[in-house]
């Protein structure tokens, strides 16, 4: 994200810091609080990309680190999704406390971080305004995924075969009251590398939180 909309921020916890990028949004729009996938980081170019689309279209975005530092030397750490579900809900209450704000927080999670971001939202219940998941994985979200209540996108690339079977049992496990779809981006791979297709998922995601995540 440009330098001259962001700033570095950090997240105390128990175990000590996480590292974030932080740019506030406009009035009545909301912050999107983003959930990389496992060994990937706040830094994630994919992430970074559909962050810049939805800060210029007004809302805010929080890029974090799931991981203290000392946490990422073990690689198990990045797959654990408990664990790093309580992470997306301590930064949720960091947003909260910090911004003193009560505009809509919604999240974005990729690949394991979708799945993070469902468990956090199933827990969060009405606080979270609404997940979007890029190739993710939300069927490691298990039973949590029968208490989601908030508007939910799963974005898949076309060209991702098994990982679209994974998204349409995951949805069909969230609840029929729940606002849910499942879009296929034509011609995409896991990590959407083809041209356009990175920009159809930013268009999308852009497009489901201007419907679930600004002020009415």
């Amino acid at each position: 994200m440009s330098a001259t909309q962001s700033r570095d921020v950090v997240i105390p916890i128990k175990s000590g810091v996480l590292n974030a990028t932080q740019v506030d949004p406009k009035q009545g729009m909301g912050h999107v609080i983003f959930a990389h996938g496992s060994g990937s980081s706040r830094l994630s170019p994919r992430n970074q990309f559909v962050a810049d689309v939805l800060v210029d279209a007004g809302f805010g975005a929080l890029l974090l680190d799931l991981l203290t530092v000392e946490e990422d030397r073990i690689y198990a750490n990045r797959f654990d999704i408990p664990m790093l579900s309580k992470r997306l809900i301590e930064a949720v209450k960091w947003e909260r406390d910090h911004l003193c704000t009560t505009a809509p927080i919604a999240f974005f999670g990729a690949s394991t971080g979708a799945a993070a971001a469902l468990i956090a939202a199933s827990v969060l219940g009405e606080s979270i305004s609404a997940v979007v998941s890029r190739g993710g994985r939300p069927d490691l979200a298990g039973d949590s995924l029968n208490s989601v209540r908030c508007p939910t996108l799963l974005i898949v690339g076309g060209l991702d075969g098994q990982v679209i079977d994974l998204n349409r049992e995951a949805l069909a496990r969230i609840p029929a009251s729940t606002m849910k779809e499942l879009l296929v981006v034509p011609g995409a791979t896991h990590l959407f590398e083809e041209p356009g297709t990175l920009e159809q998922v930013a268009g999308l995601t852009r497009d489901w939180f201007n419907r679930f995540a600004v002020s009415m």
